[in-house]
């Protein structure tokens, strides 16, 4: 008799971040219990002792700083054992140099996930690619626990860090300010104020605008962030 395989479904932006308890290279962790009031990015790899994986986890521990100055945590997963992470996370400080980076030590917890009950939550794992390695995948979780982006890699493409803290500091400025950013949005760039709501409000909103806005039409209105 065959063993029929189970489907997991993807969270998606918008919904509530699974929890989850589990073992980490910084001792157990309960999420999201733990880490309320913080953003956190919560990202899978492949497999340790992997070379994309590598000169992933040295540019997020070099970065971790300016994610703490952020008011975020990084977490990492893969369904490699505890053991592992640890022997793979000592080689990187004590063997590995990189793009200007040696000696780096990574602080932030990696999740043992074995079984793979955290990465089948997240639907981290695609049967297509294989069964036994989580993908690229990383998750923005705000501080309430709600999942705001979603970015997914093959296993062949490091990620962008850059991006990736680009995209977290546009969430928490559209949240903290109620506004949109437009494309190639870097801090300090203008933003867009929500559209108008009736004809009125676009024809004052064209006709009458404050000294720290302008407008390209009725629907496209820039705040001046400089």
């Amino acid at each position: 008799m065959i063993e029929e395989q189970k489907i997991y479904s993807m969270p998606k932006i918008g919904d509530k971040a699974p929890s989850f308890k589990a073992k980490t290279t910084q001792g157990e962790i309960n999420f999201p219990e733990d880490y309320k009031g913080k953003w956190v990015i919560l990202f899978s790899h492949p497999a340790d002792f992997t070379p994309v994986c590598t000169t992933e986890f040295m540019t997020f521990a070099s970065m971790q700083d300016e994610f703490k100055e952020l008011n975020t945590e990084l977490i990492g997963l893969s369904v490699d054992s505890l053991y592992a992470h640890i022997a793979w996370l000592r080689t990187i400080k004590e063997k590995i140099k990189w793009n200007g980076l040696e000696d780096v030590e990574v602080k932030f917890p990696v999740i043992e996930d074995i079984t793979m009950e955290v990465a089948n939550k997240y639907g981290m794992i695609s049967p297509t690619q294989s069964n036994t390695q989580a993908v690229r995948a990383v998750f923005f979780i705000d501080p309430e626990g709600m999942i705001k982006t979603i970015m997914y890699y093959p296993s062949s493409l490091g990620r962008n860090f850059d991006e990736i803290k680009r995209v977290l500091q546009g969430l928490q400025k559209s949240e903290k300010d109620s506004v949109a950013l437009p494309a190639n949005w870097r801090p300090g760039d203008d933003v867009i104020i929500p559209p108008a709501g009736s004809c009125g409000v676009a024809k004052d909103r064209v006709e009458n605008t404050p000294e720290d806005t302008y407008c390209l039409d009725w629907f496209l209105c820039f705040k001046k962030e400089k």
